[in-house]
């Protein structure tokens, strides 16, 4: 009984953890706005809201809120391409 409980604590700890960890990704405070260029291109159905640009590969993300968990996606165009950015090398 005793490692059952045990078990059940440590996974509720480790949840608890990854989704510290994803509040505090977003940062505190609001997200810049989004670019018109990529408001125009982001298909419908996508939380603009919560889409960040993600600094290691240039890419856009957004949040999307499922029926068990929040996930972010890469943000895409109508035709399913991800939005990012040209670097500048």
């Amino acid at each position: 009984m005793y490692t059952r409980s045990a078990i059940l604590l440590s996974i509720g700890l480790a949840l608890g953890a990854c989704s510290e960890i994803l509040s505090n990704s977003q940062g505190s405070g609001s997200l810049p706005p989004l670019p018109d260029q990529v408001v125009a291109l982001a298909a419908p159905n996508q939380d603009l809201t919560t889409a960040r640009l993600r600094p290691e590969d240039n890419c856009y993300l957004y949040m999307h809120s499922g029926p068990v968990e929040e996930t972010l996606l890469p943000l895409r165009t109508a035709s399913g391409n991800p939005i990012c950015v040209k670097s500048a090398t």
